[in-house]
């Protein structure tokens, strides 16, 4: 995955996120990739990015932040409406 361009002229990636990201799809297609604490081999495309991503923040990469983590609490806010007893 390389390295995309904001507007604003940065880089939203780091290039050291990229090669993160390019040697977990390297180990994907190997069939070496393992996923965390369970260490089933990886199948998935986006999953192999995921790790590759995560591995980065943690080598303190720049990297964005997740939105699904936001998108996925705003969205049980809506849907724990109280539901009407039948009677």
């Amino acid at each position: 995955m390389a390295a995309t361009k904001k507007s604003s002229g940065g880089r939203k990636y780091s290039p050291k996120a990229g090669k993160k990201v390019e040697r977990a799809m390297r180990e994907k297609k190997s069939g070496t990739l393992k996923s965390g604490r369970s260490g089933k081999k990886v199948t998935s495309r986006k999953q192999a990015i995921a790790i590759g991503l995560s591995e980065a923040r943690k080598a303190g990469a720049k990297v964005p932040k997740k939105k699904s983590a936001a998108k996925k609490s705003s969205a049980k806010k809506s849907s724990s409406k109280k539901t009407s007893k039948k009677k």
